[in-house]
């Protein structure tokens, strides 16, 4: 730095506040030092930097399976949110392992990130491996937190999207419909799931675990198998609510192996909107969320508990979701 401002004709500390973008110089002080800067090919010492200002510019991302469509959007968006803030992301796949999670969490925090974006998983989250150097922020999308007081929970409406997709089943001529879960639900999974349950409830439809759920794994041959057991134990259902899209789209497929047609015999709704939904035969009909207000949420949250306002603690923000009805669920 010394030899920058030496070169730029320039204090140290006009560098200073010039890399860091703080404090006030003008718009030629700036040019001429960040010419200097690129023609000696000058580069921040940022484990330097990270000691001296106890921050790191990262923040770290958990998100449950990186191969679905959703999340990986909702990833993308925040990664380029942040980006624009200067800050880099540390992404990392739990593959939905408590156990990686876990070790997730502690590399994240030996790396002194400055905040922590949580998103969905089976259990409630609660952050046990906060660092003695300092307390880092973090936020919760569709995973409830342990500790409500400590953090901000963002979710999509999903009691609401799982009662119109149920809805619009019924209202197209389904009488039986089911639900097909994960194994582990996720809070926003049980969500769905309640509001599957009152829509029955309020269409004076019975509801039995048996009849009206199908818990699917994580391996697909299991899956195909499940779905043709159920179909054949219950073959007078004509409806599916699937709690993401990537089962629905998956079903489409078991259901033709089966010569059973979607959707004159069984009408299907998944859930995300995946951009898939709209090249599948049929088209899948899904429940939208919104990724852009989910993503701007999540990093603007986290940038004002990052920056010590702590007014925001304890709040839960509920976004709308939005059915979009395509071939599979249409009354034919």
């Amino acid at each position: 730095m010394k030899d920058i401002a030496e070169l730029s004709g320039v204090s140290i500390a006009t560098v200073s506040r010039v890399l860091n973008n703080n404090g006030r110089f003008s718009e030629e002080t700036k040019e001429k030092v960040l010419k200097v800067i690129e023609e000696t090919g000058y580069q921040i010492n940022y484990s330097a930097k990270t000691l001296r200002m106890n921050k790191s510019f990262s923040i770290g991302i958990l998100v449950p399976d990186i191969t679905n469509l959703f999340f990986a959007n909702v990833v993308e968006q925040i990664e380029e949110i942040l980006f624009d803030k200067g800050y880099s992301t540390i992404i990392c796949n739990t593959a939905r392992d408590a156990k990686k999670e876990k070790a997730y969490l502690s590399v994240l925090v030996s790396k002194l990130i400055d905040g922590l974006i949580i998103i969905s998983g089976a259990d409630d989250f609660e952050f046990e491996h906060q660092s003695a150097k300092k307390e880092i922020p973090y936020v919760c999308i569709d995973r409830e937190p342990k500790d409500k007081d400590r953090t901000i929970f963002i979710s999509s409406n999903h009691y609401q999207g799982a009662f119109e997709a149920t809805e619009n089943l019924i209202a197209n001529g389904v009488k039986h419909p089911a639900i097909v879960l994960h194994k582990k639900s996720s809070s926003s999974s049980k969500e769905r799931f309640s509001g599957f349950k009152d829509a029955l409830k309020k269409n004076n439809i019975d509801f039995s675990n048996e009849e009206n759920t199908l818990f699917f794994h994580t391996n697909k041959q299991e899956n195909k198998t499940l779905l043709k057991n159920f179909v054949n134990d219950h073959p007078d259902t004509d409806g599916l609510f699937t709690v993401n899209d990537n089962i629905g789209l998956d079903i489409i497929l078991f259901l033709k192996e089966l010569n059973i047609d979607v959707p004159k015999d069984i009408k299907i709704i998944g859930f995300d909107n995946v951009p898939t939904c709209e090249y599948s035969n049929p088209t899948l009909s899904s429940i939208k969320q919104d990724t852009e207000k989910i993503a701007k949420k999540a990093v603007s949250s986290l940038i004002k508990l990052i920056d010590g306002q702590t007014e925001d603690k304890g709040k839960i923000y509920l976004l709308p979701v939005q059915l979009i009805e395509r071939e599979s669920s249409k009354l034919q």
